[in-house]
């Protein structure tokens, strides 16, 4: 097709707006675009390096996929599966949504899309039975160690553990699935377990092993880490923009309203619900149990939102048939349910689960 240069095209026009606001940068202000560069290298180091590359975080990626691959090996797919067929044949969905969710909190979230993603692909669910399996994953936890440090700031309120992890962890695998599949994502079908293939691969043992480390590296070189540069790239320049500090204000508010303590939250939230918990364990004797529920439902989540807006489009895009929007607007809404039940957690339960 013959494009004419006679007429301004919108990114013609949104590119020369760029370029006079470079050159007015360099006349009045030369250093700004360094400082600008300067800023946004150091935000994606932080988090890239320090968390991702000389961290623990890197290291846990790549040992999740090592598990998940034994674990799937060792025929622990199929076991879920018969355990959940009557339930989501009652619910008339595919069973398999339940098994990314399973997978994250024995695991790692980026993990568990990329073991899961082709169970449900390989058990033909629909495109929106694979969108409830992404809003599900995100209603747990995708750190063991996660869900370990937040028990002790529970423990340290004084909240009745049992009820909370119920309540937050595994009533959602159920709860999640029924509402979306009368609500937003109503292309499901019953299945019978006689129609469903088997999940277990017959990879031998060393080979699953290294195989698995070696696509666990993978994920996180080639997978995670350019989706979490990207987002914190953008965290950076809203900082040099001068607006992050109004956005992270709007933010304590919300999650004060919402029952979640502002501190942890906002950590949850952009940074690492590991450190969030962490964190929260040592003022939770000091802030009302509400607040420390709250915190905890949204730590064990899938946030942060590097996870929501880079890594998670970024994997299942590979791994299944959804694309990179279906899979944010997927998330989104598995988001917002969470923080609903961090706010009935939070608000409405706990108070009645204070020791």
């Amino acid at each position: 097709m013959n494009h004419s240069r006679k007429s301004w095209a919108p990114i013609e026009v949104v590119g020369m707006i760029i370029v006079v606001i470079a050159l007015i940068a360099l006349l009045f202000a030369p250093g700004s675009l360094s400082q600008l560069f300067d800023l946004t290298i150091n935000e994606v180091y932080t988090v890239v390096v320090t968390i991702f590359l000389t961290g623990t975080v890197g290291i846990a990626i790549i040992v999740s996929v090592i598990l998940g691959r034994i674990l799937e090996r060792l025929g622990f797919t199929d076991g879920l599966i018969r355990l959940f067929v009557p339930i989501m044949k009652w619910m008339r969905i595919n069973p398999t949504v339940i098994i990314p969710s399973i997978y994250n909190i024995l695991g790692d979230i980026n993990a568990a899309g990329k073991i899961a993603a082709p169970v449900l692909v390989k058990a033909n669910a629909t495109k929106a039975e694979q969108q409830i399996a992404v809003a599900t994953m995100i209603q747990s936890p995708q750190s063991f160690a996660t869900f370990v440090l937040g028990l002790l700031a529970l423990s340290a309120a004084g909240i009745s553990l049992f009820p909370i992890i119920i309540l937050s962890i595994f009533v959602p695998l159920i709860v999640v699935p029924f509402i979306l599949s009368r609500t937003i994502y109503r292309d499901t079908r019953k299945v019978d377990l006689h129609e469903l293939p088997r999940f277990t691969p017959k990879t031998k043992p060393l080979e699953t092993l290294f195989q698995s480390a070696k696509e666990g590296t993978e994920l996180l070189l080639l997978v995670i880490i350019p989706a979490v540069a990207a987002v914190f790239f953008i965290i950076g320049v809203l900082k040099f923009i001068g607006v992050w500090e109004f956005i992270h204000s709007i933010l304590s508010v919300t999650l004060t309203y919402l029952s979640i303590e502002p501190t942890s939250g906002i950590i949850s939230i952009l940074a690492a619900p590991t450190l969030a918990v962490a964190q929260l364990a040592d003022i939770a004797s000091s802030i009302p149990p509400g607040l420390v529920v709250g915190s905890f439902v949204i730590a064990n989540s899938g946030l942060p939102l590097s996870v929501i807006f880079g890594q998670m489009p970024a994997t299942w895009k590979e791994c299944s048939s959804l694309k990179e929007k279906d899979v944010i607007e997927a998330a989104l809404v598995g988001l917002v349910l969470r923080f609903a039940t961090a706010w009935f957690l939070g608000f409405v339960i706990t108070p009645f689960l204070v020791v």
